[in-house]
């Protein structure tokens, strides 16, 4: 056991000072008034710094100038999960795009083998395609788009094992059989890459689809005769979405607008890739985004601290609810929330801790104490 003490807590549901918090093995004992800790316990001061849970980024590809549908091992997850660590993600689904059958079986076969090796911070493969709508494809790849069907998602889930725990797939094109079997096989579907009416996707909701890719990117938009599916969106009142609020992917008058609608809905994914000039995908850095080989906007250089302090500096979120944003509303997305998100009593030992400028000092990986160079 060990404690923590000397910060600002952001625990989720309130905003602690002078208290410590209590560590065994990977989980949180208890939060108490400093001046109770025991004297005989291992301590780490922690200069005033914040402390908030571990980011959670339920889309990102790759990391440490990696990109795991091209490099789909179990070293490249080890090393993918140690770059997110230095930038405050603690927990994270592996993304790959639309890509070819044998890509997929790669990254599949990775992702089981870092998992059942005991890996850290992966919480699984997130698919993002390939059943989606070629109208609205963005820089994914129209010759491996696949139309969906229910004998392929049963190939596809008996081959996962469990892995995959999210796909991203345009509803307008998924019939209510294929929502209920992969809910069934607790598999999160988000809505995207989309060209679905404001009908189309309120069915697709009011039938189980529960969150949303990427709000405003490759999705049908909102227009005053037809809502299209950021309509929907909106209209909901349990349907959660991502954006990706880097001044690229959405303006931040836009992530300012959705979150007053949207509330404790809208949460924070990166998108965020590295640079690759060979095979399937092409990332190229262009001036704090990246573009594909045609120019088209494919993936973001963002992080989650930098997410969270753009949407504190220039979406005027608090510093509270920008925090929630990176953490319990995708644990609640993946129903994590019971476990992850917060920093409460029986909750995972999972922190970032980080100065007022957004730099990250230290984290706390599943109950372990690390130092970032």
């Amino acid at each position: 056991m060990y404690a923590l003490r000397n910060s600002t807590i952001y625990t989720g549901t309130s905003i602690e000072h002078r208290k410590a918090i209590l560590i065994d093995e990977n989980n949180i004992i208890d939060i108490i008034n400093e001046k109770d800790l025991p004297t005989d316990i291992k301590c780490y001061n922690l200069n005033g710094l914040n402390l908030a849970p571990g980011f959670i980024d339920l889309q990102v590809y790759g990391g440490g100038d990696i990109l795991f549908s091209v490099n789909p091992t179990v070293e490249a997850l080890q090393k993918i999960s140690e770059s997110f660590q230095k930038v405050g993600t603690t927990r994270f689904l592996i993304t790959i795009p639309t890509s070819s059958p044998e890509t997929i079986s790669a990254c599949i076969k990775a992702t089981k083998e870092y998992l059942d090796g005991g890996g850290v911070g992966l919480l699984g493969l997130h698919l993002e395609g390939p059943f989606i709508n070629s109208e609205k494809k963005g820089a994914h790849i129209e010759q491996y788009i696949q139309p969906i069907s229910l004998a392929d998602l049963k190939k596809l889930v008996e081959e996962a094992d469990g892995v995959v725990k999210m796909i991203t797939l345009a509803p307008e094109q998924c019939n209510a059989e294929c929502i209920e079997f992969l809910q069934e096989n607790n598999i999160v579907i988000s809505a995207g890459h989309s060209n679905a009416t404001y009908k189309q996707a309120t069915e697709a909701f009011n039938l189980g689809v529960k969150t949303c890719t990427h709000l405003f990117n490759a999705m049908s938009g909102f227009a005053h005769r037809e809502p299209g599916l950021v309509g929907a969106i909106y209209d909901s009142d349990h349907v959660q979405a991502s954006i990706i609020p880097d001044g690229f992917h959405a303006d931040f008058a836009a992530v300012r607008i959705s979150k007053k609608i949207m509330n404790d809905r809208l949460f924070i994914i990166t998108d965020a890739v590295v640079e690759n000039l060979e095979g399937d995908f092409i990332y190229k850095k262009d001036t704090g985004k990246f573009v594909d080989g045609k120019g088209t906007l494919a993936g973001s250089a963002l992080t989650m601290i930098q997410g969270i302090k753009n949407c504190i500096e220039k979406a005027d979120i608090d510093v509270d609810e920008a925090i929630r944003m990176a953490t319990f509303y995708p644990a609640k997305v993946l129903g994590l929330d019971h476990h992850l998100g917060k920093v409460a009593t029986g909750f995972a030992a999972d922190f970032v801790i980080f100065d007022d400028n957004y730099n990250v000092h230290n984290i706390v990986a599943e109950g372990k104490f690390i130092a970032i160079d």
